[in-house]
């Protein structure tokens, strides 16, 4: 038969989905001789058997608590019952204290003690509570009663209680109990308590344990206290107790703010002893559980009980220098403590985060889809060429394109109301480092001046806040907090660096972002998309002039202008990588992509190329495509115009003969992508292997087409290398449209159908499973193939692990996701050994 109560020496740290937290960090205590009150925990088992059966079950498990209780040997028996899921959910659910007052106990209690205030305030303190949590009824209902004396009082309480539950105040210690038990597992589906669990991504299965403990009084004399520490502080990591107590109170009037309380140090002076135990106690309990300690604990008449014990919640930077601490203190390995690393963590490190006075003082308008991390605020402005060279703007625009590449250069952060987390802006706003999101379709741009957010109407000027990480848009400036702890953040790069298996490469199109990636211990640039080295205001009117040249003479004229500023690039970016690999892309988007869209810009570019507005507009128009992402791109464009592959390729030969003249390490591969066919690969790998005769490079594909994957063993005879372009693979497998699919994600999220969305978090099942087939087709007939993932993917700590999993040997993500996915890859091959 199942067993639902357990004494706290029958449990241990390892049993909180059973016990929960609260409980076996109870048992654990217990088992190393912290000084506890005595209790049973009701597992959450139990509840969960009661929310589906409700008084049917709860008359099985009544015997098994009356067996466990009488065994107390304490008298009178006076309890507090708390609740405690199996994750922290503070606030959420709730507690019971001085549970068993009666008449009769209290008259024995004022004849043990000699004192009637003490007994009396807390006999109305549990009615009261009772009252609340387990009938419903309103503290303000109890309010402004006139009474003479205690016993008056009592039963005024009681009185009120009577009128509005139409019931007598229970008065044995079997019925208040179990009316308290009985609560305590319905607050599991409290409102607020759902609203937790789905904020914080907890499962509504888990269910959560009552712990029934002996009282210990705070409230009993000056002798008496209570009070919440910290083993070390939560702002910053420094090794000291940090937290506050009251003297003569119980542990509510902190959490309710009802008293003000002293600073802990000041225990020193009224309680010294009492303060040298709590020091001792808090170091015991962050040695055995290996993390910084969150503590509850009430003084009773001069002896100390430590109530409660949970890992402590700090900000990003205290935890990265705990962390630290613990590692030079021998209390944590370097793997443990990579281990307890979350990843979020690091990157409110890196980009800074909303102070919590701003986030409380201030609510979400509208949600988005979180594409680029980091907090930005500034003033709202919509025409990126508008936007001023100094000064705080945020960028909106329905979505972004070529054409406002500067104006995200000089924003604090850009919001787009259509597009996905792999759209234009979020993979530009990745690259750059700058807090992006996209996809918010309450955001409706009326005119060049004015929008409404959420039916909220806001004008350029107006300040907005925005959190890339949460995809959260507040109205106003929020104040951030910069968080600068570089040399913290190398350390644990290089210390992941030591036991991860992934090496990590960067996504890169200039020196710039190569620096970056360099800088945060890239170990190459794993995809160098070429296109982007033409976004630049300078030079895309270039490749427009190319795009809508008529003839191969006049295209040609304009790629020998274009050669020039990618061998420029090239070289640039060989010299930052100091011989580490280069993944170069020969050019891959549809070329829509690269077209002018507004009136002023066909304008410029008619008079630019001495032709009529309305020959570009035709131009424009025979290149029309109705779904470009699946049409004449990647491979296509260089089997159409070979011209401009050439181009490239010529551009990588001069700068491979400059660095050799200037003697700067190389290494080249050649990425040839949205190959479907090994036709289609076989004709451009010739044209390349031509130009590049004596040159040292390795060729390969980017895998992103079903196709390619299912026929992996054919190309895989034709390359060195194969990188998974996992946006595109997604994009192509699951038949979703990679800016379109915001339309219906966040449905299918809520109902479950996508546990996650498939851009940011691999599909495994789906995408994961072609990865596999293609690894291992390819394998078959090139033992020697390379594998890696230069797919959004590769910045995204869930999927880092499944990429861990399989032969790859590197994974490439945008500079700023360089320390994550470093991080990731190290944490994932640790875990394997844990």
């Amino acid at each position: 038969m199942e067993k639902f109560v357990y004494f706290f020496k029958e449990g241990n740290k390892n049993m909180s989905n059973l016990l929960g937290g609260k409980g076996a960090n109870l048992c654990e205590m217990s088992s190393i001789n912290i000084p506890i009150p005595q209790g049973i925990i009701i597992t959450t088992s139990a509840c969960n058997n009661f929310l589906k059966n409700k008084d049917d079950f709860f008359q099985n498990l009544k015997p098994e608590i009356l067996a466990a209780i009488s065994t107390f040997k304490k008298k009178p028996l006076l309890f507090s019952v708390r609740s405690g899921a199996p994750i922290s959910m503070p606030g959420m659910m709730d507690t019971i204290l001085n549970l068993g007052f009666n008449d009769s106990l209290a008259n024995y209690l004022i004849e043990k003690t000699n004192n009637e205030k003490f007994v009396y305030e807390s006999y109305s303190r549990f009615i009261l509570m009772f009252s609340e949590i387990v009938m419903g009824i309103p503290k303000s209902k109890f309010n402004n009663i006139s009474f003479s004396n205690y016993s008056e009082k009592i039963s005024k309480l009681k009185n009120i209680y009577k009128v509005i539950t139409n019931t007598l105040f229970p008065e044995t210690l079997e019925d208040q109990l179990f009316l308290a038990i009985k609560a305590i597992f319905n607050s599991w589906n409290n409102e607020r308590a759902i609203l937790y669990r789905d904020l914080h991504n907890i499962s509504h299965d888990l269910g959560t344990a009552v712990v029934v403990q002996e009282m210990v009084f705070g409230n009993f004399n000056d002798k008496s206290g209570t009070g919440v520490i910290f083993s070390r502080n939560p702002s910053n990591g420094k090794k000291e107790l940090y937290g506050e107590y009251i003297l003569k109170a119980q542990g509510e009037d902190i959490v309710a703010g009802l008293i003000t309380p002293f600073d802990i140090s000041n225990l020193n002076n009224q309680l010294p002893e009492i303060y040298s135990e709590l020091k001792k106690y808090s170091e015991i309990l962050e040695k055995h559980f290996k993390d910084m300690q969150d503590i509850e604990f009430t003084i009773e008449n001069g002896k100390l009980f430590i109530l409660q014990t949970r890992n402590g919640k700090r900000t990003p930077e205290a935890n990265l220098n705990i962390l630290l601490d613990f590692v030079n203190e021998n209390i944590l390995s370097k793997e443990e403590a990579i281990i307890k690393i979350d990843s979020s963590c690091l990157e409110a490190v890196l980009c800074g985060s909303f102070t919590e006075k701003s986030l409380k003082e201030n609510s979400p308008i509208a949600i988005g889809l979180p594409a680029s991390n980091g907090v930005a605020t500034g003033k709202i402005i919509l025409n990126s060429n508008n936007i001023p060279e100094d000064g705080d703007y945020i960028l909106l625009r329905e979505e972004t394109s070529p054409e406002d590449l500067k104006g995200m250069y000089l924003a604090n952060g850009i919001l787009t109301s259509k597009g996905g987390r792999t759209s234009h802006g979020a993979v530009v706003a990745r690259g750059m480092g700058k807090c992006c999101i996209t996809g918010c379709d309450s955001l409706k741009i009326e005119n060049d001046h004015s929008l409404t957010i959420n039916n909220i109407p806001l004008k350029e000027g107006d300040y907005i806040s925005i959190d890339g990480s949460t995809g959260y848009i507040y109205k106003g400036k929020l104040e951030i907090e910069k968080n600068n702890l570089n040399t913290n953040i190398k350390t644990f790069i290089n210390w992941s660096l030591e036991f991860s298996k992934l090496r990590v490469r960067v996504n890169a199109d200039t020196p710039e972002d190569a620096l970056v990636g360099y800088n945060f211990g890239a170990e190459g640039i794993g995809l160098c998309r070429t296109e982007h080295m033409f976004f630049k205001e300078d030079r895309i009117w270039k490749i427009r002039q190319m795009i809508l040249s008529t003839t191969i003479e006049e295209r040609k004229n304009i790629l020998q202008l274009l050669s020039f500023i990618q061998f420029k690039d090239f070289y640039d970016i060989f010299k930052v990588m100091k011989g580490l690999p280069v993944n170069i892309r020969l050019l891959d988007p549809p070329l829509h992509e690269f077209l002018p869209k507004t009136s002023y810009d066909k304008v410029f570019l008619s008079n630019k190329m001495n032709i009529s507005i309305k020959e570009i507009e035709e131009r424009i128009i025979s290149l029309n495509e109705h779904n470009p992402m699946l049409g004449h791109r990647g491979c296509r464009l260089g089997i159409s115009f070979p011209e401009i592959y050439e181009m490239q390729i010529s551009a990588i030969k001069f700068a491979l003969d400059r660095c050799k003249r200037e003697n700067i390490p190389t290494s080249i591969e050649i990425m040839i992508p949205f190959v479907g066919y090994v036709e289609e690969l076989q004709y451009i790998k010739k044209y390349i292997t031509e130009q590049l005769k004596g040159y040292e490079y390795k060729i390969g594909t980017m895998i992103e087409l079903p196709r390619a994957c299912i026929l992996s063993h054919e190309i895989s005879k034709h390359v060195d290398f194969f990188s998974y372009g996992t946006n595109d693979l997604t994009q192509t497998t699951l038949g979703i449209s990679r800016d379109d699919s915001i339309k219906f994600l966040n449905t299918y999220q809520n109902k479950l159908i996508y546990k996650h969305d498939p851009f940011k978090t691999l599909d495994k099942d789906g995408v994961g499973t072609l990865l596999k087939t293609s690894i291992e087709l390819g394998k078959t007939n090139n033992s020697n193939l390379k594998l890696g993932v230069c797919g959004e993917h590769g910045g995204d700590p869930e999927s880092i692990k499944f990429f861990n999993q399989l032969p790859i040997e590197y994974i490439s993500c945008s500079p700023f996701k360089i320390p994550v996915a470093i991080l990731s890859a190290a944490q994932s091959e640790i875990s394997k050994n844990f």
